[in-house]
C-alpha cells in the first residue's frame, strides 16, 4: 500500500507557504499532513492531501513547481520503540529511509527507495495505510 504524496519547491520568501495554503483551501483541498525542509534559497513542502491531482494542477497554474510521488504511511505503535521497530525492519533488508514525517498521532509518512520492497517486508507485520484510509483521518 501506498500513499500519494505532492512535493512543493517554494522560493525562500514571505507569504510563499501563506499562498500555498490559501490556494488549497479555496479550492476545498484538505490537509492531512505535511512537512518542510528549507534550505537557503528554497524551501521544499511535503503534502498529504484529499485532492493530489487538483492540488497540482492548481498549484502549477500559479507558477509553483511541483512533484507527486509515493510514500509509505505506516500506524506505528504508540510506546516506547514503536518506530525503531518499524525502522529497524527496514534497516535489516538494508532499505534506506530518504526522510520521514507525521501526519497524525502515530502515523508516519517514510520515503524509500525500494518503496515495493518495503510494502513487501512490512505488510503483515505492520498496519500500512491506503490512500483512502489516509483521507478518513
Amino acid at each position: 500500500m501506498k500513499v500519494t504524496q505532492l512535493t512543493v519547491f517554494l522560493e525562500n520568501r514571505s507569504g510563499r507557504l501563506a499562498e500555498v495554503a490559501r490556494i488549497l483551501g479555496d479550492a476545498g483541498i484538505n490537509i492531512h499532513g505535511f512537512c518542510t525542509t528549507e534550505a537557503a534559497e528554497y524551501g521544499i513542502l511535503r503534502l498529504i492531501l484529499s485532492d493530489v491531482l487538483k492540488a497540482r494542477e492548481l498549484l502549477s497554474a500559479a507558477g509553483f513547481t511541483t512533484h507527486v510521488s509515493q510514500v509509505l504511511c505506516v500506524k506505528v505503535a504508540d510506546k516506547p520503540g514503536g518506530l525503531a521497530a518499524v525502522l529497524d525492519q527496514l534497516a535489516a533488508a538494508e532499505i534506506s529511509v530518504e526522510y520521514l514525517y507525521n501526519i497524525s498521532y502515530s502515523n508516519i509518512c517514510f520515503a524509500v527507495r525500494e518503496i515495493d520492497h518495503a510494502v513487501e517486508l512490512l505488510a503483515g507485520k505492520v498496519t500500512l495505510l491506503s490512500d483512502a484510509e489516509v483521507q478518513a483521518l
